[in-house]
């Protein structure tokens, strides 16, 4: 019991006790708690103790409040066992090892902590001396520190500073905003989503991915974590990107390596320099990370503070130009935005010394300084124009902002305000100085690159650990960073599209203004601190997603659902992944290659979308599916929220690349299947399989509504296999034609019973279901397996027989193997049992395969060559028996042999027209089979045949009246089968000697004129005299001598061909209704 709560012993001095000893109320010992009796003064009369259970509100006796490990009932019990406190409860002493009192579980519940899993403790592992380990402190972040300035710093990031401006400027604020409102949107609806998992219980540990994959289960957990690592990993190709683009672009243009001499080379020149750069600088990030993540983690401060100042700098510039807006002049040819970065005057010519000449400017569009040069006609033709770069808040360009401005690949960058003169096609002239659109643009396009700025959201749910209350911080920072952001990129667009005018807006990387950052034209109180302050906001992210990266694919490895991934699990003596940071890097220099920041930003918004949308998923499934389990404490969330906010997800892949969307889905279904086929199982509880269950259920009572039609019949199979006496499956090759048979499709049930009672035989069940299992895995056989604990065999087939399945799923088929050894049993319940198989399978209305010699059947990893499947066909059954040999063709073990179909022909039979009218049934079932039609005539019964039914009525008689016991019985029932086949070997000798055959026509004389002739005169009396016992031949059962005579021709027949077939397949009559002659119903060994 808990340390709060104490064993008071209480006194009333009435009755009396012995001299030193008191006594309890309930035991002749006093409880641990008391501490041991005291001795009572002689004389005295002593109340006996009475136990009264009080709290004690003092502090816990170990100090801070959690049970250590030498606590009962926590890891070490053994060394307490003598001392926990309920060991009064002599009630459940036999449960404590498994369930514990809960009175001493309630102290472990109440402080339970989650401790961070990621790049903290390998900071404190770097750190350690020696042997001796720091001690974890409790997590402390709170909302604000833990979720609120992460999601921020993740959410705001490459894609506000580089492409709003020219997304506002492309779109138009109209779009602009409904591109950022459809994918805060979407956000919003997924953080909601993630608030519902957050306080669904206990947040583990291990951030989003371990909600995602505890909510989804492995298959889909998998795949869902391993697309959030690939567009965590493209991201930070994204943000290196982006790094690379400030630092060549607008902080030291002459560092390029490639340097283009023509404009037409520029864009290539770029894309080569970005790639060198990108290199050198993931190179260096990832030697920065594997050294050591606490040096990322000391720089996120500085990261943070530049995101939030270059905020605030870019809304202290917008405020300002409402009044004093900044000089940043735009020169337009005609109404054709031209590049500033050749001249310095916006003019043709110029006065100087009282002399005209030509400008920089006229170079760039004349074959020579000459004023008379030849020069471009639109150059000519039109006027050069400065117009305002900013021309700021007040000066009513928001209405020329307000609409788009999309176009082709090459489209100039131009004011339809301006004149223009001189219909020249604009296609001429997109190698001269002009800003032209470096891709084609569209609307879908935009949504694919303006995505990732709203990424980011589950950077608070990632520390997770680290939190003081995750349930609390997660939705409320998650929430609020969202809101800050979408607040953030609202008024960014119609600012942007207030202030900039609308060339500027769509030229991309500034050319027109000198190569200056164009949001950084619009900050106060200089460029250069949006260019410094994204740069690093950029190196910043690019870090963070090189240290969350690995992590994240190292947590998936350690979880062992993908089997290739486990090498990634494994890193340096403190844990850190260096495997997965090796493979990090490597698909982020994929990104890197891309070089284009418009093109990598699709990429990585497909894979956070996929995982989003799953996220969504996992919450409209739990609700819909009424989990008992799912109880979010979350009062904001519906589930039809979560499913907008999955089809939102689809929406947006498919709007903005729907390629794209096709090879992300593609990846990510290839993962769910290679996890669902190879990868370990797991149970988590998720939601998915809460969805199979109910969609199992469904379709059971759908089933179980109508009867099956014939067009949808298939064998649904009940396996009966027998165990040794180390309970290992005796003939696996059953498993192997069940497999082959059934080939995945349709109901497979593997059944065995064991004889005595579940109480005792509990372990042996497990043990023997354990070892059909692993049979089965080993054959590739998909089904269930049914042990079945019985007081006798007998009773548990039946029952087997009569419940396996559920529903509308029940087996139409049993498959047992051929009692091979029944004759040399002692016991004839063996044989008695299969024959009560039969019996219960046909009352049941089932068909029944028994496979003989099945040891000798193929295993599913062997190829028959060519060869036939013989089917004969004795008796009409509706086209079953046709069935099985198409079935098994369609297994590669069988799919090289053929199909022959023989039927047996009475005399008054029309051979021919059963041939035909055989084929033509073939034709109509659409199988492609040889047809045969054997011949059997009534005049061939043999003396063999009548010794043989005479043998069989009288067996039972004769044993009975020799009172011998059950073994002499059997041996004497052997021996007379074994006289007889002797004496029908030396009469067939003898009939081919002689010119004539017997004939169907006998007497008795001859009858016994003939055994007595073959019979030894020295055989046993008993045996002699079997024959003189009646009933004799007067008595003999006409109907037994036919059905002997059907019995002995039919399998000459067989043996004689389908010799060499591959597998015979005939049908066979059931036992008769009277139990009377059941020793009778098996043919002995002497038959095939």
């Amino acid at each position: 019991m808990g340390d709060r709560f104490v064993v008071v012993p209480v006194y009333t001095g009435k009755t009396c006790g012995k001299e030193g000893e008191r006594s309890g109320s309930t035991g002749a010992h006093p409880a641990p708690d008391t501490g041991g009796s005291s001795s009572s003064v002689p004389g005295t009369v002593v109340e006996p103790t009475v136990h009264i259970l009080e709290y004690n509100r003092e502090p816990n006796k170990y100090g801070d409040g959690v049970p250590k490990e030498n606590s009962p009932f926590i890891n070490n019990a053994e060394n307490d066992k003598n001392n926990y406190d309920g060991t009064n409860m002599a009630l459940f002493e036999e449960e404590m090892d498994r369930h514990p009192m809960v009175s001493s579980l309630l102290d472990k519940l109440a402080n339970y902590t989650n401790l961070s899993q990621g790049a903290h403790e390998h900071e404190e592992a770097d750190e350690e001396e020696g042997t001796k380990k720091k001690t974890v402190k409790s997590p402390q972040m709170g909302t604000f520190m833990g979720v609120y300035l992460p999601c921020l710093q993740n959410i705001l990031g490459v894609i506000l500073f580089l492409r709003l401006t020219w997304i506002v400027g492309t779109a138009g604020i109209m779009e602009s905003l409904a591109i950022v409102g459809l994918c805060c949107s979407c956000t919003m609806l997924t953080a909601i989503s993630m608030s519902a998992i957050a306080t669904n219980g206990v947040v583990p540990a291990g951030g989003s991915y371990y909600m995602i994959s505890r909510s989804l289960g492995p298959e889909f957990g998998g795949a869902v974590g391993l697309c959030f690592y690939l567009g965590t990993t493209f991201a930070g190709a994204m943000y290196i990107l982006g790094t690379i683009e400030i630092l060549l672009t607008y902080i030291v243009p002459q560092a390029a390596v490639f340097i283009a001499e023509r404009k037409e080379d520029q864009l290539a020149a770029l894309l080569n320099n970005m790639r060198i750069y990108g290199t050198i600088c993931l190179s260096l990030m990832a030697v920065v990370v594997f050294v050591g993540v606490k040096y990322v983690n000391k720089l996120a401060l500085v990261f943070l503070a530049c995101v939030v100042l270059s905020i605030i700098s870019i809304y202290a510039g917008v405020f300002k130009s409402g009044f004093d807006p900044p000089d940043f002049p735009v020169c337009m040819l005609g109404n054709r935005t031209l590049q500033n970065l050749q001249f310095d005057k916006c003019l043709k010519t110029e006065i100087v010394n009282n002399k005209t000449v030509s400008t920089q400017l006229w170079l760039l569009f004349c074959d020579g300084p000459a004023l008379d040069s030849k020069c471009n006609e639109y150059f000519v033709n039109n006027n050069l124009t400065l117009i305002q770069g900013i021309p700021g808040l007040a000066s009513g360009v928001i209405s020329d902002n307000m609409w788009s401005a999309y176009g082709p690949l090459g489209m100039l960058v131009e004011n339809k305000r301006l004149p223009s003169v001189g219909d020249i096609d604009p296609a001429k002239d997109i190698y001269l100085p002009y800003v032209v659109n470096d891709i084609s643009t569209f609307f879908t396009l935009l949504v694919g690159i303006y995505f990732p700025s709203v990424t980011g959201i589950m950077a608070g749910s990632n520390r997770s650990g680290d939190l003081r209350d995750a349930q609390k911080s997660i939705p409320i920072g998650t929430i609020l960073a969202i809101a800050t952001t979408s607040f953030i990129y609202v008024s960014g667009v119609i600012f942007f599209g207030a202030c900039i005018e609308g060339v500027l807006l769509r030229d991309k990387y500034g050319d027109s203004v000198k190569r200056n950052l164009v949001i950084g034209t619009l900050s106060w109180p200089s460029p250069w601190v949006i260019v410094i302050g994204s740069f690093f906001s950029c190196c910043g992210a690019g870090l963070q997603s090189l240290t969350g990266a690995p992590r994240l694919l190292q947590a998936i490895a350690r979880d062992g659902i993908v089997p290739f991934l486990r090498v990634f699990g494994h890193g340096k003596a403190n844990g850190e992944p260096t495997w997965a940071l090796l493979l990090t890097a490597g698909i982020c220099e994929i990104g890197i290659l891309i070089a284009s920041l418009d093109a990598v930003a699709p990429i990585l918004s497909m894979f956070f979308l996929m995982c989003y949308m799953f996220v969504n998923l996992a919450c409209a499934v739990q609700t819909l599916l009424r989990t008992p389990n799912w109880r979010p404490r979350f009062k904001y969330y519906h589930w039809t929220l979560s499913f907008l906010g999955m089809t939102l997800c689809l929406s947006i892949m498919f709007i903005s690349s729907w390629y794209y969307a096709i090879v992300a889905m593609g990846i990510a279904g290839c993962i769910y299947k290679y996890i669902e086929y190879r990868g370990a199982e797991k149970e988590w509880g998720d939601g998915i399989r809460g969805l199979s269950l109910n969609a199992a259920r469904y379709a059971l009572i759908r089933l179980e509504e109508t009867p099956p039609h014939t067009k949808n019949w298939r064998p649904q199979l009940l396996v009966l296999l027998n165990l040794d006496s180390d309970l290992g499956v005796k003939h696996s090759r059953l498993l192997s034609l069940t497999t082959q048979l059934k080939a995945g499709k349709g109901l497979t049930i593997v059944g065995n019973v064991l004889q005595g009672t579940y109480l005792t035989h509990e372990a042996e069940a497990k043990k023997a279901e354990q070892n059909i299992k692993s049979a089965m895995a080993a054959e590739r056989t998909k089904g269930f397996c049914h042990v079945v604990v019985s007081s006798n065999l007998r009773d548990g087939i039946s029952h087997l027989i009569q419940s396996a399945g559920l529903g509308g799923m029940k087996h139409n088929m049993v498959l047992v193997g051929w009692p091979g050894t029944w004759k040399q049993s002692e016991d004839p319940q063996s044989w008695r049992n299969f024959i009560e198989i039969v019996r219960e399978t046909t009352t049941a209305h089932q068909a029944m395969l028994v496979a003989k010699n099945v040891d000798s059947f193929p295993s599913s990893r062997d190829r028959l060559g060519e060869g036939t499947i013989d089917v004969w066909w004795v008796v009409h059954d509706g086209g079953m028996l046709m069935l099985l040999p198409f079935l098994l063709r369609q297994h590669k073990v069988w799919g090289m042999c053929k199909m022959r179909i023989f039927t047996v022909a009475q005399m008054d039979d029309n051979s021919i027209q059963m041939k035909k009218d055989l084929q033509m049934f073939l034709y109509h079932l659409r199988l492609d089979a040889e047809v045969e039609v054997v011949e059997m005539h009534d005049n061939d019964i043999s003396a063999f045949t009548y010794e043989k039914t005479l043998v069989m009525e009288q067996r039972s008689q004769m044993l009975k009246q020799m009172h011998l016991s059950k073994t002499e019985r059997e041996r004497e029932a052997q021996l007379i089968h074994d006289k007889n086949t002797a004496a029908h070997v030396t009469m067939n000798n003898k009939e081919e000697a002689g010119p004539d055959r017997v004939h169907m026509t006998w007497t008795k004389d001859k009858l016994l004129t003939e055994r007595n002739r073959t019979r030894e005169p020295n055989a046993n009396m008993a045996v002699r005299d079997l024959f003189n016992m009646k009933p004799e031949w007067e008595s003999l059962n006409q109907s037994n001598v036919r059905r002997m005579h059907t019995a002995v021709k039919l399998n000459e027949v067989v043996v004689n061909k389908s010799q060499g077939a591959h597998l015979v397949l005939l049908n066979m009559p059931g036992p008769p209704k009277n139990r009377g002659g059941d020793e009778n119903c098996i043919l002995p060994p002497g038959f095939h």
